[in-house]
């Protein structure tokens, strides 16, 4: 028989595995007892794939799954359901001077976005058929030490000195340090008044495409190579190459509201942009 195994006696953290996310998955054993459970895991690599094919096994994995786990998880006697959804259920960019509040319409802009909204409103469903209390957080980019994708390639760039033509673009772009969401995750798991909210995370502090390659420069001890190349340049070529997501990232903008957070929740980030930059880059140095 499978025991729990404890990895921090004083958090009091606990590790019991249960094998794949499936609808076949029985988590009764895993759920005794519990209280709070996060959800995180999803489908989340395949973001270019288009097809109905795809569709379905996003939800497949990010809604039916979850569904599936949130009612066994209401059965087992489980309070709480923090569930790990995305910035992009609000859409894509933003214009310059504004921001996604939680308040606005969804725009998924993709199979996944798509999935993690039909999965939200089940997960509400859920809450008013069986009293589960569920707390929805939508995050942007997450990085930090282990950053993989886009964020990583960007590091390794800015550590190698390459050239990144960048300079002539004036963005803002919401982020949030793994510190910081770790740390609203907790807020969500123990505060009363998360119950039943959705709330959009950030660090605080918006950047711009050229200081986040300043910032990480910085941290990496090196030059920022920097030239400018107007943004719609960038884009054309960029979609010539197929690469039209990666530079609406690059120079779009895309900014969260964190006042619900800081005002219901008394939250506020634990770790700045620039000690969240430092950390990752630190540890990308390591051997």
């Amino acid at each position: 028989m499978t025991r729990f195994k404890p990895v921090d006696p004083v958090a009091g953290v606990l590790y019991l595995p249960v094998g794949d996310l499936t609808l076949q998955t029985g988590w009764k054993t895993a759920l005794t007892g519990v209280q709070t459970l996060v959800h995180a895991a999803a489908r989340v690599h395949v973001l270019n794939d288009q097809t109905a094919k795809s569709l379905a096994e996003y939800e497949k994995a990010n809604v039916a799954v979850t569904l599936e786990l949130a009612r066994q998880a209401a059965a087992a006697g489980v309070r709480r359901f923090v569930f790990l959804s995305s910035i992009g259920v609000n859409g894509v960019w933003t214009e310059m001077h504004a921001a996604f509040s939680e308040a606005d319409e969804p725009h998924p802009h993709n199979p996944y976005a798509q999935s993690k909204l039909k999965a939200e409103l089940c997960l509400l469903q859920v809450a008013q058929e069986t009293g589960l209390e569920v707390v929805i957080i939508r995050p942007p980019l997450v990085y930090g030490p282990g950053v993989r994708a886009n964020f990583a390639a960007l590091v390794r760039a800015v550590r190698g000195g390459w050239p990144l033509p960048l300079g002539s673009v004036h963005n803002l772009r919401s982020m949030v340090a793994i510190d910081n969401l770790c740390n609203f995750i907790i807020t969500c798991m123990t505060h009363q008044q998360a119950a039943n909210q959705t709330f959009l995370i950030s660090d605080g502090q918006d950047v711009s495409s050229a200081e986040l390659v300043r910032a990480l420069a910085r941290e990496a001890g090196v030059a920022a190579r920097l030239f400018p190349v107007p943004p719609w340049v960038l884009r054309t070529v960029a979609e010539a190459l197929g690469k039209g997501d990666v530079i609406q990232r690059l120079c779009g903008s895309l900014r969260v509201d964190i006042t619900k957070a800081k005002t219901l929740l008394g939250w506020m980030p634990v770790v700045s942009v620039d000690e969240g930059l430092r950390r990752t880059v630190a540890a990308r140095q390591r051997p």
